[in-house]
């Protein structure tokens, strides 16, 4: 009777989670989402650039992960084989050496289809491309590919917590810790979120999402008892708070998140709401405050998909502006890969045990 009372406050625990009308579901949507990617040619067949690019990255970690956690062995397969060409000398022409945070978190891909599949040139290849970004380091101790962007918070961190999880080694989790809390000291502000530049004074909504993606990944590996841990704890709650103030009736977060006639954007929203569901998961948020919020974000952004899983009003690639007019009107793509990532990841996050 203990067991069988055990398993139903389990199966409680996050009753937001739970329930899902049809076409809505984590593992339905989740799946069509993997499905869309690994269909997807890469840009560089197009000719529309010569590289590999992050968001491909991202979008691809996330689906791995879904395949994974629905149990579709054909679609896990697919996707580690679709990483095939990148192991031969042709394919490595497709892979930048540059030394930059937007090219060397492509190892964090590798070492999850390590981690799914124990292929030991998966796990060389990424621990390769984790220690190569930290072969040059600043003055903090941190990589020298550090731009003190908000948006490295994810480059970063997901390549060096991807290397701890293949290997168990604790340098990987110290490196993104330190990275992380050197960051944050330059860069947070007392609301708890992120201007897009130290000269543009905006809180761009996908520029936020790095961090609280970023962030979501690191506390999920680091323990308590990291000299880290309570600060980025702290800063990440602190985030999590300030959102909760401008999610939009709708469920969605706007494109500028404090500033309320501006459209409502799908990347930031995806990233913001796989945060909080982590952040549910695992204990650090209060279910009765954020679980609602989290479920509202991810109806809105299943809302936001077309037929072929392509969801909608992702803004455009971004740099940083300097009026109220450059970020209102960025063109609102669909089926963009930084927004086919974030929603990814939320059915990545509702998925996870």
């Amino acid at each position: 009777m203990v067991l069988i009372a055990l398993v139903a406050v389990a199966a409680t625990a996050q009753p937001e989670f739970r329930k899902w009308e049809k076409g809505t579901s984590p593992a339905d949507v989740g799946k069509r989402l993997a499905e869309n990617w690994v269909a997807r040619s890469f840009e560089f067949e197009s000719g529309k650039r010569k590289f590999v690019i992050y968001p491909e990255i991202c979008t691809w970690y996330g689906s791995l992960k879904v395949a994974k956690d629905i149990k579709d062995n054909g679609l896990q397969l697919r996707l580690a084989k679709k990483f095939d060409r990148f192991l031969t000398e042709k394919g490595r022409e497709n892979i930048s050496e540059q030394f930059h945070v937007d090219y060397s978190m492509l190892g964090s891909l590798p070492l999850e289809i390590y981690l799914q599949t124990k292929d030991a040139r998966y796990l060389t290849f990424g621990r390769d491309m984790a220690d190569k970004q930290w072969s040059k380091t600043t003055d903090d101790g941190i990589t020298a590919e550090a731009r003190y962007w908000i948006d490295d918070m994810y480059m970063i961190t997901i390549l060096q917590v991807q290397a701890y999880r293949a290997t168990g080694d604790r340098k990987y989790l110290d490196r993104a810790a330190l990275a992380a809390d050197t960051y944050l000291k330059k860069l947070q502000k007392e609301n708890g979120l992120f201007h897009h530049a130290d000269d543009s004074f905006f809180y761009w909504s996908r520029g936020n999402g790095w961090f609280a993606a970023g962030m979501a990944e690191l506390l999920s590996e680091l323990p308590k008892n990291h000299p880290k841990y309570a600060s980025i704890m702290k800063s990440f709650r602190l985030m999590m708070a300030s959102l909760l103030k401008y999610q939009a009736p709708s469920g969605l977060w706007r494109q500028l998140i404090d500033v309320g006639d501006f459209w409502e954007e799908t990347s930031g929203t995806g990233m913001f709401a796989f945060a909080m569901v982590k952040g549910v998961k695992k204990g650090w948020l209060d279910r009765k405050t954020y679980a609602r919020p989290a479920r509202k974000a991810w109806l809105a952004l299943v809302g936001k998909l077309d037929e072929n899983a392509n969801i909608k009003d992702v803004c455009e690639g971004t740099n940083k502006g300097f009026s109220l007019d450059y970020y209102r009107n960025r063109a609102r793509k669909t089926g963009d890969l930084h927004g086919q990532a974030a929603i990814t990841w939320t059915a990545m996050a509702l998925l996870e045990k």
